[in-house]
């Protein structure tokens, strides 16, 4: 959403529903409208305007806000258009994250080498970053040397996730990993208490009991279970609740020009690369030329090695695109839209891939995978009925 605000930079919109919009200068005259909705660390970690902040009140429907973005169409239209963008955009969302997941399992298949396949997924996102600022289709990012450090610590976070759950995806069925992942809300209340000493209502803390009610029954009866597989995913949830903890910490410390959250993605994408590179190295270098071999050559190759190229940069592709894609079309939607379509997005992957994988589910494990995801439903729900507060208030 684009608004024109003349003569205001670095804005805080409240619209009616108490919900809150970062507005930052892209050019004179213009600002963008990022609210700050879900878990997203794009959100969380959202560019500031380089002048002093100040709130306004905005009375006005969010219709009527909708309208100012489009002069001369009718509050519908608007609406109507709005609606149009967002749904093409979760659709491809949802395409581009079953591609990733489906590619990233097939290449883990052949080719058991999580922490190389983990870098060279985030390598592909360098080099995508790279060209569209070398080319200018994106704004070349200035990050000075206060605003590497203040996101180091979130990229430590968003490796250690990313790694982990590459991990679990190739030890487990992609299913049951999706089921251990929906568990990251009970790390992030728990991290929140801790670190910002924050506190949810009750009924917040009692719709996490289904998720981990859930997840226990999916696990006791998941056919491939592995405990490399169970503690990989739960690590990735840890890890992505700290994330979350460290995004926030930051949003005060100015990061550089050119930082919208697409290009914030970026750099943490570069970062992420250069710090997972010699663990990768570390861990898998002696073995990748041995493994390498063994999934493309022989009698007993599962590849070629055009065909294993190929799918590790598809993987890559996937990975980084699905997710610029999902902030586009999240920001700009109300967080029970954001809650249903993120589950729902749970539901189709664990779907698509026990068709395509044909992993056998148990029905305790339906059962369980079905209550987990419920359980997150419904905590999306009470977090935004009762939202978060200082344990002090």
């Amino acid at each position: 959403m684009a608004f024109a605000f003349a003569g205001v930079s670095g804005v805080s919109v409240r619209t009616r529903g108490s919900v809150t919009a970062s507005v930052v200068a892209a050019r004179p005259g213009a600002f963008a409208v990022t609210p700050r909705y879900g878990r997203s660390l794009l959100a969380a970690v959202g560019s500031k305007a380089p002048l002093q902040s100040r709130r306004v009140a905005v009375t006005a429907a969010p219709s009527s806000l909708r309208m100012a973005a489009s002069p001369g169409a009718t509050s519908e239209e608007a609406a109507s258009a709005q609606t149009l963008k967002v749904s093409i955009l979760i659709g491809m969302w949802y395409l581009l994250n079953i591609g990733y997941n489906i590619t990233n399992k097939r290449v883990l298949n052949w080719f058991p080498f999580p922490w190389f396949v983990s870098w060279a997924q985030l390598a592909f996102g360098v080099v995508y970053c790279v060209a569209l600022w070398a080319v200018k289709l994106r704004k070349k990012p200035v990050v000075p040397a206060e605003g590497v450090k203040a996101l180091s610590l979130v990229a430590l976070c968003h490796t250690i996730g990313h790694v982990s759950t590459v991990c679990s995806l190739g030890a487990v069925a992609v299913s049951f990993s999706h089921v251990i992942k929906s568990a990251e809300p009970l790390f992030q209340v728990a991290a929140s208490a801790i670190f910002l000493k924050s506190v949810f209502a009750l009924p917040v803390y009692l719709s996490l009991l289904p998720v981990i009610g859930g997840v226990v029954l999916a696990s006791v009866s998941e056919l491939s279970f592995t405990w490399l597989g169970f503690l990989s995913a739960m690590t990735s949830n840890v890890a992505f609740a700290a994330r979350n903890i460290f995004s926030k910490l930051s949003m005060n410390t100015p990061k550089g020009e050119n930082m919208g959250p697409v290009n914030l993605f970026g750099v943490l994408t570069v970062l992420s690369t250069l710090i997972l590179a010699p663990f990768a190295l570390f861990f898998e270098g002696a073995k990748l030329k041995a493994g390498w071999l063994a999934a493309t050559a022989g009698v007993g190759a599962a590849v070629t090695p055009l065909t294993l190229a190929g799918y590790i940069l598809a993987s890559g592709f996937f990975f980084h695109t699905y997710q610029e894609v999902a902030f586009l079309a999240l920001s700009n939607v109300h967080p029970i839209t954001h809650a249903v379509a993120n589950t729902t997005k749970r539901v189709i992957i664990m779907g698509v891939s026990i068709l395509v994988f044909k992993n056998p589910l148990t029905q305790n494990g339906l059962i369980g995978s079905s209550i987990a995801l419920l359980g997150v439903l419904l905590y999306s729900f009470a977090k935004n009925r009762y939202p978060e507060k200082k344990a002090t208030e």
